[in-house]
C-alpha cells in the first residue's frame, strides 16, 4: 500500500459499493457490457468469463480538498483523488465503488494538484489524521447532519451509477422490482503477526450495512474494495429474494400473482450465488466468518429451496386441476 514520495503507507482505506439490478429487462452481451463501462478512452474495460461473465470499468478519479468525517469532530483536512469504479456481473448486477486511501501523516501546508495527482486514490493529509477516529466517523457518518462539508464517498458512487443507468443501451424495462443497497467500509492495520479480520457486519437502515476490517501490510485498498463488492453483492441478493417471498401470496387463487414473483428470481438471480469467485487468497478466509455466522450460504440455500417448493407445489396443484381426458367406449 506504499505511494510514491511518502515516508511510510497508509494506514486507513475506506470506500463504499453501491449496489443495484442494471436497468433493462435482459442480460446484456460482454460487448455491450464493454460499451456500458468504458468510462476512459485510455484504458481498456477487462473482461472476464471464468467462472461466470464479469467485466469491470478502469479507475476515474474525483479531486478532493475538502474534511474528512471523524468520530471526536477533530478537523481532518485532506486532499487528493477518490477512485472509482463500476461492474457488471453476469450483464445483470450493476455496482459501483469509490475508495481511497489515506497515510497518518503528510504536508503542513497544501501542495501544487501535481502532488496529489501522482498518488491515484490517496488522500494525504494537511498535517495529520487519527486514523481511528475518521475510520469510525466515516462509517457513522449517516448519523450526523452537523457536518455537511464532509466527504460524501457515497455520493461519488451514485453519481457513477447513474452516469452508467443513462445509457442507451438501456431499456428500463426492468424484470423486478427492487432496491439498490450500500455498503460502506472501512480498514485499519491489523496488529503485528495477525492476520485480516471482518470484525464487524452491520445491517443499518436504509438498505445500508457497514463493513470493519482489520488488514496487514501490503493489501492494496483495490483488493480490499473487490472483497467488498463481494460482500454487497450477495448481501443484495439475500436481501432482494429474502423481500421478493416475503410477499408471495397463498393459496391457488394468487397462482398467477405468485408466478409473478417467483418466476423472475428463477430467471435472473438464482444463478449469480458465487461466493468468492474473485477475492483475493489474501482476504477469502474472511468470507467464512459470514458463512458461520449469520451464514450467508445457509441462508441462500434455504431460501433457493422455498422456492423450488412453492413452485412444485403449485405445479401439483395445477395438474391436479387439469381436464382429464375421456376414457374411449
Amino acid at each position: 500500500m506504499s505511494v510514491p514520495g511518502e515516508t511510510t503507507g497508509p494506514v486507513l482505506a475506506c470506500g463504499e459499493v453501491r449496489t443495484c439490478l442494471l436497468p433493462t429487462r435482459d442480460a446484456v452481451s460482454g460487448r455491450d457490457a464493454e460499451r456500458l463501462l468504458r468510462l476512459r478512452d485510455d484504458e481498456r474495460v477487462r473482461i472476464s468469463q471464468r467462472p461466470n461473465p464479469y467485466a469491470v470499468s478502469p479507475d476515474v478519479l474525483t479531486g478532493v480538498d475538502c474534511h474528512l468525517p471523524t468520530a471526536n469532530r477533530a478537523r481532518a483536512h485532506v486532499v487528493g483523488t477518490v477512485a472509482a469504479r463500476a461492474s457488471l456481473t453476469e450483464g445483470r448486477m450493476l455496482q459501483a465503488t469509490a475508495y481511497f486511501a489515506a497515510p497518518a501523516t503528510g504536508p503542513d501546508r497544501r501542495r501544487p494538484w501535481g502532488y496529489y495527482l501522482v498518488r491515484p486514490g490517496v488522500l494525504v493529509p494537511v498535517g495529520r489524521i487519527d486514523a481511528r477516529s475518521v475510520a469510525q466517523g466515516f462509517l457513522t457518518q449517516h448519523l450526523r447532519d452537523d457536518a455537511p462539508d464532509d466527504l460524501d464517498i457515497g455520493s461519488i458512487a451514485e453519481g457513477l451509477l447513474a452516469r452508467i443507468s443513462r445509457h442507451r443501451l438501456l431499456d428500463y424495462d426492468v424484470p423486478l422490482t427492487s432496491a439498490g443497497t450500500s455498503l460502506r467500509w472501512s480498514a485499519l492495520p491489523a496488529a503485528d503477526g495477525e492476520e485480516a479480520s471482518l470484525e464487524s457486519f452491520t445491517i443499518a437502515e436504509h438498505g445500508l450495512r457497514l463493513v470493519e476490517l482489520r488488514l496487514p501490510g501490503g493489501v492494496p485498498p483495490a483488493v480490499v474494495a473487490g472483497l467488498c463488492e463481494d460482500l454487497a453483492l450477495h448481501d443484495w441478493l439475500l436481501t432482494t429474494v429474502v423481500d421478493k417471498l416475503d410477499g408471495v401470496p397463498l393459496g391457488s387463487a394468487e397462482d398467477a400473482a405468485a408466478l409473478r414473483r417467483l418466476g423472475p428470481l428463477v430467471h435472473h438471480l438464482l444463478h449469480l450465488w458465487m461466493p468468492k469467485a474473485r477475492v483475493d487468497g489474501r482476504l477469502g478466509a474472511l468470507w467464512d466468518v459470514l458463512e458461520q455466522d449469520p451464514g450467508f450460504s445457509r441462508q441462500w440455500q434455504t431460501l433457493v429451496q422455498r422456492i423450488r417448493d412453492q413452485l412444485a407445489l403449485r405445479a401439483a396443484v395445477a395438474r391436479r386441476h387439469e381436464p382429464q381426458p375421456l376414457a374411449a367406449s
